[in-house]
Parts: C-alpha cells; sequence; structure tokens
C-alpha cells in the first residue's frame, strides 16, 4: 500500500480523494455521474471537517498552497459543488435546471 501524501490530521479524508478535481467542469461531471447518496456520503463527510480545512489551508496564501494540501482545496471545491444537490434539490440534477454537457466551463485564475 502507498504511503498516504495526505496531512496527517486529513488522512481520514482521503476515502474523498476521487472527489479531488482541478476544474469546475470535471468537478460537475463527477457530480452527475454520481448518485444522490454519494454526494450525501461526501457532504456528510467533509461538511463537520471544513473549519478545520479551510484554517489549516489559511495559513497560506492560496496560489502558495503545497501541492500535498492541494487536495484538501480541491475537497472543498466538491463540497461546493455537491451541498447544493443535498440542501436544495435533494437530487443531483438541479431543479428545472439547464443541461450541463451544454456550458464549457472557463477558468481565468483565481
Amino acid at each position: 500500500m502507498a504511503e498516504s501524501t495526505w496531512p496527517e490530521e486529513f488522512r481520514d479524508l482521503e476515502r474523498f480523494a476521487d472527489w479531488c478535481y482541478e476544474t469546475e467542469t470535471e468537478r460537475c461531471a463527477k457530480r452527475q455521474a454520481s448518485s444522490f447518496e454519494e454526494l450525501k456520503t461526501l457532504y456528510d463527510g467533509v461538511l463537520p471537517r471544513l473549519e478545520s480545512i479551510l484554517a489549516y489551508l489559511d495559513k497560506v496564501p492560496l496560489a502558495e498552497i503545497a501541492e500535498r494540501d492541494r487536495p484538501l482545496l480541491q475537497l472543498t471545491w466538491a463540497l461546493a459543488e455537491v451541498a447544493p444537490a443535498i440542501e436544495l434539490f435533494g437530487q443531483v440534477q438541479v431543479v428545472d435546471g439547464y443541461d450541463v454537457g451544454r456550458v464549457t466551463m472557463e477558468r481565468r485564475g483565481y
């Protein structure tokens, strides 16, 4: 078994590594391809730790976050991606939303 590269205090969250994507397009695709139960598992696993994750990441400017800490940042983005599905819609798809396959997200820095 490979040794974890996650910060020790967050290694229990490594089970969500498959949610760690750099782009909004990738996170949206992951949400769309997941079941509501999978979204809920992520939400229930990460939300209680969000304050400690943000406090940990807040020690350095966003542009200087170490590579080993990048998955934690991406995990907060994943939580932001799935939270509306859990808190508002009660389903994976956006209620009365658009076809996400028709939109391409463009990243222009932070």
